[in-house]
């Protein structure tokens, strides 16, 4: 089954307005004696195929697991669509109806805002991946971990080294969504130009909803940029990149997108496209960690293809928490949490840690390089590593304050 069929199968499971959607194999009973999660991420509008992947991530660790302190795993898979009205009512009803207490999803910052503050009221335990600074920040909880790069680290580890192996560009434009996760990299973008001495000759603000960014384009051309500094994410990352393309932008400046979602997203845009364009990304496939190399055997083997970030980033922090249900010996949420807080494991990106003060996952972030067609050794070879790191702000500084 390739990847194309995969997501046929997961948008035929898709049923937005429904309480959510269980994994297509129904492999868990829904008893009162079973261990239930729920992955709410959006299975329906732009960034359905994030939330189809998150989906497939933590189907892969409950079937790996089967059972955590002699209690079998089931999971449900919750469609936000996005929302954050409609995640938080997803996981209300959840809660309710199933006395769900774990959660690992929230593909953007704005519905995983809402979510941990809902899961953090019911004393519940909610793992995301979505990049706002204020998850981990002003707006943290004891309930809340997060396993992704926020995006202070995400434009540290991008934008600082690019401007470093092009010394010549110093002229920079920035494409922005308007809400909270687009405005913590325009910040952080912003904050490293000052820094730098680097020309921020202009930025365009969009939309959630926007497919068209060819009007944001004319004036970014008009600008005359060294460089074009995506911001967005998800498909509307990777429109603003074809269209770029269009308008010749490749040819006359380097392109860089600051927040990859990682293999769909390049064998979606093709090599040509992705060809000489520098990506950040959370996780690659090709990372040379042990466990790295155990997830993608594990996903070669049950979808015949390999990890996407979506996937990895539900699969990573599902397993997470099951290890700190086993560790502490008990699933109560607020021993797995005492627990969680300051536990170092082996991770997909290498020795990763949880920060006990903000419960950020302290990791590595990447910087990619898209290859020529010709130099790919597989289909799936899209990358060069150019460089990796972690940035993080120090605890007294990020606002978090834990309850």
């Amino acid at each position: 089954m390739n990847r194309r069929e995969l997501l046929k199968l997961a948008a035929l499971s898709a049923m937005p307005g429904a309480l959510g959607v269980l994994s297509s194999t129904r492999a868990f009973a829904q008893t009162a004696s079973s261990l239930q999660l729920a992955c709410p991420v959006p299975m329906s509008g732009p960034f359905a195929a994030n939330g189809k992947y998150a989906d497939l991530g933590m189907k892969l660790v409950v079937n790996q697991y089967g059972k955590v302190l002699g209690l079998p795993l089931g999971y449900t898979t919750l469609d936000t669509q996005g929302q954050p009205a409609t995640a938080v009512r997803r996981v209300q009803e959840i809660e309710q109806q199933k006395g769900v207490r774990y959660f690992v999803g929230g593909v953007l910052s704005s519905e995983a805002l809402a979510m941990g503050k809902e899961v953090d009221k019911s004393g519940g335990v909610f793992f995301t991946t979505a990049g706002a600074d204020e998850i981990t920040g002003k707006d943290c909880n004891t309930s809340t971990f997060r396993w992704s790069v926020p995006t202070f680290g995400a434009i540290d580890q991008t934008v600082r080294p690019l401007i470093q192996m092009l010394p010549k560009a110093k002229r920079w434009y920035t494409i922005t969504p308007q809400y909270v996760f687009g405005d913590g990299l325009l910040s952080a973008a912003k904050a490293v130009f000052k820094e730098k001495g680097i020309e921020h000759v202009g930025n365009s603000y969009h939309s959630l909803t926007e497919k068209e960014f060819s009007g944001y384009l004319t004036n970014a051309v008009a600008a005359k940029p060294d460089v074009l500094l995506l911001l967005n994410f998800g498909s509307q990352s990777s429109d603003a990149l074809r269209q770029a393309a269009s308008f010749g932008m490749k040819n006359n400046c380097t392109i860089l997108m600051a927040w990859a979602s990682g293999l769909e997203q390049f064998e979606a845009l093709g090599a040509d496209l992705c060809d000489g364009v520098y990506f950040g990304a959370q996780y690659w496939h090709g990372i040379d960690s042990p466990l790295n190399h155990d997830l993608v055997q594990r996903t070669q083997a049950a979808y015949k293809s390999n990890p996407t970030y979506s996937l990895a980033g539900a699969y990573i922090g599902t397993k997470i928490l099951l290890d700190g249900m086993i560790k502490a010996g008990d699933t109560d949420p607020k021993k797995v949490i005492a627990t969680l807080e300051g536990m170092k494991y082996a991770g997909l990106t290498g020795p990763e840690e949880i920060r006990k003060g903000d419960h950020q996952v302290l990791k590595n972030y990447y910087l990619l390089k898209g290859k020529p067609k010709s130099k790919m050794k597989n289909a799936d070879d899209y990358m060069d590593i150019v460089s990796s790191g972690q940035s993080f702000l120090p605890l007294d500084k990020t606002g978090c304050k834990m309850a």
